[in-house]
């Protein structure tokens, strides 16, 4: 899979990883919009900058209760990290990324402006993370690192 390139350590290895993945699990969905997971956590209403996460970002789950983002970076990264896997292969084994319980395989459907937009806010990450929320919590040295992995996978998610 082409996702075990990028998944475990800056993209995928945050707390908000693992409520993304909760997130897609709790769907039970094969196939998901990326306009739909952005309505349901909050995304959408950043108007694809972000780098402040300034609204609160989160899901209710079938149980009515809340599960926070914390950065709304480290979602968008995740979910390039998804997407990608998507594109290669079809399709994420949800079960490979989190927990051998989970037997979802799920893949994310995008629009051509979508794609467009997630490759330019990828971009304005890789030339400023240190411009991020993130930053409040991660070293520069590990930010400058993080935003190399997600030009590596920018650029083959979308050259």
């Amino acid at each position: 899979m082409v996702i075990e390139k990028y998944w475990g350590n800056y993209i995928g290895g945050t707390d908000d990883s693992l409520t993304l993945l909760d997130y897609l699990v709790g769907k039970q969905k094969d196939e998901i919009p990326l306009r739909e997971i952005f309505t349901d956590t909050g995304l959408d209403k950043l108007n694809w900058n972000f780098r402040n996460t300034e609204v609160p970002l989160e899901y209710k789950d079938k149980e009515g209760w809340e599960h926070e983002f914390d950065f709304a970076i480290d979602l968008v990264t995740d979910l390039a990290a998804l997407l990608l896997e998507c594109r290669v292969n079809g399709k994420v084994p949800l079960r490979l990324i989190q927990n051998p319980a989970s037997d979802r395989t799920i893949w994310i459907t995008t629009t051509s402006e979508e794609n467009a937009l997630m490759n330019k806010a990828l971009a304005d990450f890789t030339k400023d993370p240190l411009a991020y929320d993130l930053h409040e919590m991660v070293p520069d040295e590990e930010m400058k690192e993080m935003a190399q992995e997600c030009e590596n996978l920018r650029q083959e998610l979308f050259e």
